[in-house]
């Protein structure tokens, strides 16, 4: 990650916020993962890029987590985002049919899960609305693809700024720096698919 003159990363923290009525177990299921790793407060947040403060709030649901911060905490968990979400089935169904699912809210954006859970391989349908998590600047392991199906899409890879419209997509190794927001008033409606590639020393084995 890239941090700014001074030496300091940049600030991962989401506004202020409850989390919403679609989430109501996300709280709790994180701090169980969390504890199923073997991981403290402390340990699970610098390898966040929180602070311990700030993984505390959301264990306990007086924060709500963002698409950053799902991604990362998923990948020190050794988990999928549709088991932060909530989806626990088992199943291996190939076919997922459309209105099957209901949508989850956090930190403003909209998520349809449009894969299975458990896979190494993660598909959401996301609704960004403008000017939510813009600021947020983020470096993993592993790959995402977007494509744009409404709305202005403005990527932003190391640095270099993308502005995306419907029909454009992007393909990158996530390792580089890079952020998403909506460049259009109305929000943005995109595909994203992410692996969940982790590096070795993220989170000891059991």
């Amino acid at each position: 990650m890239q941090s700014p003159p001074g030496g300091h990363p940049p600030d991962l923290r989401s506004p202020a916020g409850d989390i919403p009525a679609e989430l109501p177990d996300m709280a709790p299921r994180l701090r169980d993962l969390r504890r199923r790793r073997g991981l403290t407060l402390e340990a699970a947040a610098q390898r966040a890029g929180l602070s311990p403060a700030h993984l505390s709030r959301l264990e306990t649901g007086r924060r709500q987590p963002s698409l950053p911060m799902l991604l990362s905490l998923a990948r020190i968990y050794g988990t999928a985002i549709s088991e932060l979400l909530g989806e626990l089935s088992p199943e291996r169904d190939p076919v997922i049919r459309g209105g099957g699912r209901e949508p989850a809210a956090a930190d403003g954006w909209t998520y349809h899960r449009m894969g299975s859970p458990g896979r190494a391989m993660q598909a959401l349908r996301l609704i960004v609305p403008y000017g939510a998590q813009g600021d947020l600047v983020r470096t993993h392991p592993g790959e995402e693809w977007m494509y744009v199906l409404d709305g202005r899409l403005r990527l932003t890879l190391g640095e270099a700024v993308h502005e995306l419209g419907p029909g454009d997509s992007a393909h990158f190794d996530s390792l580089t720096p890079h952020r998403l927001a909506a460049a259009s008033r109305d929000g943005a409606e995109l595909l994203f698919v992410h692996t969940l590639l982790q590096s070795p020393d993220l989170y000891p084995h059991p």
